[in-house]
């Protein structure tokens, strides 16, 4: 499975139920943005390693579902996010860690899931309950609908995709207009 195709497809499910993404950096979010763009998704054009942590404190602040798209080089960088999604495990938050085994955007190094490491095994241990792993589009779709973290294994590779034409600014201003209101007051 391509990641392009695997990025449709969560696009395509996040927008029937109206859900939030907050998607990696580099190509997965040119991906995403070219796949279908919507105010709702919030693309990350740093910070590698933290779009987990970030659709987590927005699915802990949120009644919506929250969908968070990382890839497998920035949850080995962020490794912490497991064991705080499990402590928390919110039932409106999804992780969707996919696995291509390189450094897509910084010329396709090989990251330790090509080796040795297995990301759904370490969510396990991290504590997460609801794991799953899926290799094939429609194994994907139909473990979308639920919470926790699923480990979707992609080919490597970018697809070739034009830069996304919007400013960070911009992005996370059109997606504030859409979160800031529903935003839960304690």
């Amino acid at each position: 499975m391509r990641r392009i195709d695997a990025m449709a497809i969560i696009a395509e499910v996040a927008d029937a139920s109206n859900a939030l993404i907050v998607c990696n950096l580099g190509y997965p979010s040119r991906e995403l943005f070219s796949v279908r763009d919507r105010p709702e998704n919030f693309y990350m054009l740093g910070s590698m390693g933290l779009a987990s942590s970030i659709a987590l404190g927005l699915s802990l602040a949120l009644p919506e579902r929250v969908i968070a798209i990382d890839g497998d080089g920035a949850v080995l960088m962020n490794l912490g996010t497991l064991a705080t999604i499990a402590s928390f495990a919110p039932p409106n938050y999804l992780l969707v860690i996919l696995d291509n085994r390189v450094y897509g955007s910084t010329g396709c190094q090989p990251t330790c899931t090509s080796r040795c490491t297995d990301l759904a095994a370490v969510a396990r241990g991290a504590g997460v309950r609801d794991v799953k792993v899926v290799s094939d589009e429609e194994e994907l779709r139909m473990s979308l609908s639920g919470s926790g973290v699923v480990v979707a294994i992609v080919d490597p590779g970018n697809a070739d995709v034009p830069v996304i034409p919007l400013s960070p600014e911009e992005i996370l201003k059109r997606f504030m207009e859409r979160v800031s209101p529903r935003m839960r007051r304690s």
